[in-house]
């Protein structure tokens, strides 16, 4: 309802409708519809069921006035009128119901104001007046007002890890960094970002995939399930046996809508994605590439490497690998770097203790085990990934002319962040034996 507005259609929307339940509400919408110069048969009987019904027909009209008070669920009714109100909608309630609760949770799912019956006629021409403002007001673009960055993480197979990285990355960024992060786990049959954070996934992402043209700001902030304050995650369990087809603009779009509304997005991205929507990879800033040091593995990275050289060429790309166990890899880290052609950008420690106990526990390794050399192996992940995004917004407002010294502070910031090469807090892993030379 309150979702961004568009202009384009606006102009063939009507300016007003009401739904009213009484004949006093009836007859003092129409006086006050008159007054504002709308149309006078826009104000109708029936109440939020006839709402529904009718907008599911008619094109949304700029401000909508709806009257709860025969609903018996207020706040599910108006979930259910959100699903037929175009994005941009302006909507005022009102209800014989005094609770500062139910105003409360009716202002936070998106409608503008709701008033209390039996209402005057000042107060009713005071809130469509106000509406109206907030139709009419012109709506900033804030996209380039606030820095996003977008990291995808891929497994080069099935088991390496990549799932834990990003839910693990995910995490960080929003408890230590304090940013708005966002999650999604594109695996929607088999993803485990929810399971590893003690979450019901719910119906988002497979009702986003289903009917990519629901998708919006306000679809997102209801479709997502919040882990904390600062950290949302879109993930899904779809049964097994209801495949799920499509050409992958909802996943596009699902990648725009949440640019708008996070400050970082983490994509656990299936490596088949690679094959069936390459241009998921687009427009991401880095790309995590998590291996392992197995034949297989060194096969799939080379491979998934010259893919994303030719389709992702804008990202930065970082090569993890997981799960090391010294002495027993079926390829030396030297041996597969030279396959590879690159260097491992860090390595994290094989550790199923820490693992199991972060299952058990319902929480990311990130913060279960943040005291074990795998924590703080993700921990220096976490800070090498916020440098080169540092780095990169630093380029761009250099290149727009808006670099006024900040960046090198944030740089420094960081740099004092990661511990010194050989000169590890005790039970740490030294940064040579992490990070690629």
């Amino acid at each position: 309802m309150n979702a961004p507005w568009k202009a384009s259609g606006a102009h063939l929307r009507d300016p007003f409708h009401a739904y009213v339940c009484d004949d006093h509400s009836h007859d003092l919408l129409r006086a006050v519809a008159q007054e504002m110069g709308w149309a006078l048969e826009k104000v109708h009987k029936g109440g939020l069921r006839n709402a529904v019904q009718s907008l599911s027909m008619s094109a949304s009209p700029n401000v909508l006035f709806v009257d709860l008070s025969e609903s018996g669920d207020p706040l599910n009714d108006i979930n259910s009128l959100a699903e037929v109100c175009e994005p941009g909608t302006v909507v005022i309630a009102s209800g014989q119901v005094n609770d500062v609760r139910l105003y409360r949770d009716l202002v936070a799912s998106g409608i503008q104001d709701y008033l209390l019956k039996p209402f005057s006629a000042d107060a009713v021409r005071d809130a469509l007046a106000n509406a109206q403002a907030v139709f009419l007001a012109p709506k900033a673009d804030s996209g380039d007002a606030r820095p996003h960055a977008l990291v995808n993480v891929i497994g080069t197979r099935g088991g390496v890890g990549g799932s834990m990285i990003a839910t693990s990355l995910a995490y960080l960024s929003s408890a230590r960094d304090k940013r708005p992060t966002a999650l999604l786990d594109l695996d929607v049959h088999f993803g485990t970002g929810a399971l590893s954070m003690d979450l019901e996934p719910g119906r988002g992402l497979t009702d986003a995939v289903e009917n990519p043209s629901r998708i919006d700001g306000l679809f997102i902030e209801r479709a997502m399930v919040r882990a904390s304050e600062t950290l949302a995650l879109l993930s899904a369990e779809a049964p097994i046996s209801q495949p799920l087809i499509t050409d992958g603009s909802a996943y596009h779009q699902l990648e725009d809508e949440l640019r708008g509304a996070f400050e970082w997005t983490f994509v656990d991205l299936p490596r088949a994605m690679l094959v069936q929507h390459p241009h998921l990879v687009h427009e991401s800033n880095t790309v995590v590439v998590v291996t392992e040091f197995t034949l297989a593995a060194a096969r799939d990275t080379i491979r998934i490497l010259s893919w994303l050289k030719s389709n992702a060429p804008q990202s930065q790309i970082m090569v993890v690998a997981n799960k090391v166990q010294p002495g027993l890899a079926e390829i030396a880290r030297k041996d597969f770097e030279h396959s590879i052609e690159r260097k491992i950008d860090i390595i994290l420690p094989y550790d199923a203790k820490v693992a199991s106990q972060a299952a058990k526990l319902g929480k990311t390794i990130a913060e279960s085990g943040k005291a074990s050399k795998l924590g703080q192996a993700l921990g220096q992940l976490h800070l090498m990934l916020s440098a080169h995004v540092l780095l990169e917004e630093g380029a761009g407002e250099a290149k727009a002319g808006k670099g006024n010294g900040s960046l090198i502070g944030k740089l420094f910031d960081v740099k004092l962040a990661l511990p010194r090469k050989g000169k590890g807090k005790a039970g740490a892993p030294a940064d040579d034996e992490l990070i690629g030379d």
